[in-house]
């Protein structure tokens, strides 16, 4: 009894002594203790996402992955995994669990090491916001002192919930939700009993036991915790059986990014950084932008397609690097999979590699995809490119253009669409089509861009070919001249001094004396033919270039340029010098097609914005852009009357939160209504041309091609530079304009021309120069079939003060006939013609009738 009683009386005063070093402890390390309050409110770590319109996600940007999920959408049995691994009796401790302590402590005695550890998930959610990981015994016992905090402050479940939304899991990704993104591509409450007990056996090493890093690894552990998860009755011996054959891919998986729009995600990443500094980062703000998904699709395929075409139709640049030399060792399908893991996709762009060339087809591999093959359809375009003005002849084998062992680049065929991961992603899907057309790597670049003209909305942008090729964008950044792009503004300047649509201007050669220089100037048309005197309305439509500085003349260069300013468009782009008429001013194509959303929307300057709005990472509203729109009845007080608008280069209307008393922001009226809707009314006839070809009066306008649309409320103009350097379209439909771009980016290269390829069709193939018209159009009517693809036909709607008038064909002046030799023509009230044509005078007018000595210009302008 003696020894039992000292044995007592030594327990109570080592407890005494325990209790009072921990009282010590506690009291000594206290002013070092963080505040636990702050998890109150703590804000997580949250990439900025980027938005479309309709909620597709664009882009992620982030160095920390995470998707902070509430518990009620955590799987149940994610939950119970992480417990029965980490925490087992995590429900009933205070924080600090002794009996796992006790059984730790007595592994170490028997075994010499640690081999169990002893933190609950309390201290694991101390230890990761507010200490270190080293291993001291005075950290674990802050970690001890802070868990015990915490369990004062929040409740389990508020402690789980944190937990699982703080912890790293490896690969960058922290948290559950952002871990079953990244290892499985899903939803955590879409994950499968083996997948959650994968992502709960993490936390041990999440940068070891990962399936990306070791997918034995990974499955030796994800047993471990469904037979903790068995022994703590959470599943059946039958669930753990099926959840241990579940296979593992090994992949990662990037955020499920739904729309391709690089070049805007850098534009609101840029903004947002400028915004909020690099906190915008981790803030877990959602940006919302303008785009439009459909429409982004539409204007990414269309404007690529075309720039490929463009650059196949000129020549086979040959491969890209030769992978194995004539006569060596072909490669194994490990080495073609390894070699081809380090080189880049673009697109719709895949490296391959040729392993054996036949008669008519080639056998290739294909970079995540394997073997497959290339018909001869899919090469028989590729004569050899020698310039941008020469090709090959037309080859008659496939050993005439490709090598076993040469990498080249193969693309889909028109028919088929696979989907294609992002192209920042981390890691590429593999597709399943079999069907490749070998392509290259273009030369030469593209641009396109498309505004909503009532509030400047950036529904679709292409910045260029691809971003991960090239990150500059040039539908924001790159100033190009405009060629005839800029006709339809010169000729609204001359409707605003009274000019009509029916005015004649001689379409004859001008021909006019320097004597400063001691040269001539002659400007040409393109194709270089004259029709003499031609009414206004054919002069835009079918862009002669002779008409268009006469035009311009008829204004002034000065006044002419100082109305251009209305449009938005910088004075120090637009020459000092009637090479303006002929497009030697240079503008970005969103400038351009900002300035013809004027047209499109009856004459009001708004201005383009990427931005809609921004949320916090609780959908709170941070930001909300008030673009100005356009308003032409009911506008209360604010006035719409005729201004000029200051050019600016500021790439995106920033304004402040919406208040409810603010004032709605209305655009400008730069140019009247009727103004803009004779102006319209010139674009409508570049895609429809006039007259009736039954009757022999009929002709196209340039942008001809457009009617493939058949759609009678479109219109457009063509733009082509000086030696077919840049090439445009840019054209409106109902509640959207539209600009196409293509040229190179060497200032000085031109888009060239074609001969025409022996092994392809008449409707494959477009021989000839490079011109707006059959280098960028096409991409605009792509992206039109599928930007009106269901929006109804829009009626004419004519503004007041507009009148119809008979007119004869040949002079614009008023005639009595009907028939082929007259038609009905719109002019603004005060400047229709006042007489009547003389049919005996019909045969008199001349095309010099105009076109003086010296270059002199006479009443024809």
């Amino acid at each position: 009894m003696k020894f039992i009683k000292r044995l007592l009386i030594l327990s109570v005063i080592c407890i005494i002594l325990g209790v009072t070093t921990i009282i010590g402890f506690y009291f000594y390390l206290k002013p070092q203790l963080p505040d636990v309050a702050t998890l109150k409110d703590v804000e997580l770590q949250t990439p900025m996402q980027v938005y479309s319109q309709d909620n597709k996600l664009i882009a992620q940007f982030g160095e920390k992955r995470r998707i902070p999920l509430r518990l009620e959408d955590m799987p149940e049995e994610l939950i119970e995994a992480i417990i029965a691994t980490e925490d087992s009796r995590f429900y009933s401790h205070f924080g600090i669990d002794p009996i796992g302590i006790t059984r730790a402590a007595v592994v170490v005695i028997m075994s010499g090491s640690a081999k169990q550890g002893a933190s609950t998930i309390t201290q694991q959610l101390a230890r990761n916001f507010f200490l270190s990981n080293e291993k001291k015994l005075i950290r674990k016992i802050k970690e001890m002192f802070i868990a015990f905090h915490i369990e004062q402050l929040l409740t389990k479940d508020e402690i789980l919930e944190l937990y699982l939304n703080k912890i790293y899991l490896g690969h960058r990704s922290y948290g559950v939700g952002a871990a079953a993104q990244v290892y499985f591509g899903k939803d955590a409450k879409d994950l499968s009993l083996g997948e959650a007990a994968l992502i709960a056996g993490l936390p041990k090493a999440p940068s070891t036991m990962n399936p990306i890093y070791s997918i034995d690894r990974a499955t030796t552990r994800r047993n471990v915790v469904l037979s903790r998860m068995l022994a703590e009755n959470y599943i059946t011996q039958d669930e753990l059986d099926a959840a241990k054959n579940e296979e593992l891919s090994g992949k990662s998986f990037g955020a499920e990014i739904e729309v391709n729009a690089p070049y805007i995600a850098e534009i609101a990443r840029a903004w947002m950084l400028d915004k909020y500094g690099e906190d915008a980062y981790t803030s877990g703000m959602k940006v919302y932008t303008s785009i439009d998904s459909k429409l982004q699709k539409a204007a990414q395929t269309a404007a690529i397609n075309n720039l490929l075409t463009y650059d196949e139709r000129h020549g086979y640049r040959g491969a890209e690097q030769e992978v194995w030399t004539q006569g060596a060792d072909a490669f194994t399908e490990d080495e073609l999979t390894k070699h081809l893991k380090s080189q880049p996709s673009y697109g719709e762009l895949r490296p391959a590699v040729v392993t054996s060339v036949d008669e008519k087809t080639a056998q290739i591999y294909i970079k995540n995809q394997g073997y497959s093959e290339l018909s001869w359809d899919a090469m028989k375009w590729a004569r050899k490119f020698i310039t941008d003005e020469r090709q090959g002849p037309a080859p008659k084998k496939a050993s005439d253009i490709l090598i076993a062992g040469e990498q080249i680049w193969v693309r889909p065929l028109a028919d088929v669409v696979p989907e294609f991961s992002n192209e920042n992603s981390d890691e590429e899907t593999s597709i399943q089509e079999h069907t490749w057309k070998l392509s290259q790597v273009p030369n030469a670049n593209t641009a396109f861009v498309a505004i909503n003209p009532n509030d400047g909305a950036v529904i679709s942008l292409v910045g260029g070919f691809n971003f991960v090729h090239s990150k500059f964008n040039r539908a924001t950044q790159s100033v190009r001249q405009v060629g005839s792009g800029i006709k339809p503004f010169i000729y609204s300047a001359a409707i605003n001094e009274g000019l009509s649509l029916a005015t004649l201007i001689n379409d004859a050669p001008i021909n006019q004396w320097d004597a400063a220089g001691g040269t001539a100037w002659r400007p040409k048309n393109s194709p270089p033919t004259y029709v003499g005197p031609a009414r206004m309305r054919l002069g835009l439509a079918q862009s002669k270039n002779v008409m268009a500085v006469r035009v311009l003349r008829s204004v002034g260069l000065e006044d002419t340029r100082n109305f251009l300013a209305r449009f938005g468009f910088e004075l120090d782009e637009l020459p000092k010098s009637e090479t303006i008429a002929l497009g030697a001013g240079s503008l970005t194509p969103i400038k351009l097609a900002q300035g013809y959303s004027v047209f499109a929307n009856g004459g009001y300057y708004v201005e383009p914005y990427y931005i809609s709005k921004i949320e916090g990472p609780f959908g709170d509203l941070v930001y909300q852009v008030e673009p100005t729109t356009v308003c032409k009845r009911d506008c209360g007080e604010q006035s719409v009357e005729i201004t000029n608008v200051e050019a600016t280069d500021s790439e995106f209307n920033e304004v402040d939160i919406i208040d409810e008393e603010q004032q709605h922001k209305f655009a400008p009226q730069v140019i009247t209504e009727q103004n803009a809707f004779l102006v319209r009314e010139m674009l409508y006839s570049n895609v429809w041309g006039g007259g009736d070809w039954s009757k022999g009066t009929g002709w196209n306008g340039t942008g001809f091609r457009a009617q493939k649309l058949k759609r009678r409320d479109i219109g457009g103009k063509t733009g082509t530079t000086n030696d077919s350097k840049d090439a445009w379209y840019n054209g409106y439909g109902p509640g959207i304009v539209a600009t196409a771009w293509v040229g190179f980016d060497n200032h000085n290269r031109k888009l060239g021309r074609t001969s025409k390829n022996t092994n392809l069709k008449n409707n494959e193939q477009a021989p000839g120069g490079e011109a707006g018209a059959k280098t960028a159009q096409p991409a605009w009517i792509d992206f039109m079939k599928v930007a009106l693809e269901n929006v109804p036909q829009e009626q004419k709607s004519i503004p007041p003060n507009i009148v119809r008038i008979r007119i004869d064909r040949d002079s614009g002046l008023l005639t009595k006939k009907s028939g082929s030799t007259s038609l009905f023509e719109y002019f603004e009230k005060g400047t229709e013609p006042k007489e009547y044509i003389e049919e005996s005078n019909r045969d008199e007018l001349d095309i010099y009738s105009a076109q003086g000595e010296a270059g002199e210009e006479e009443s024809l302008f």
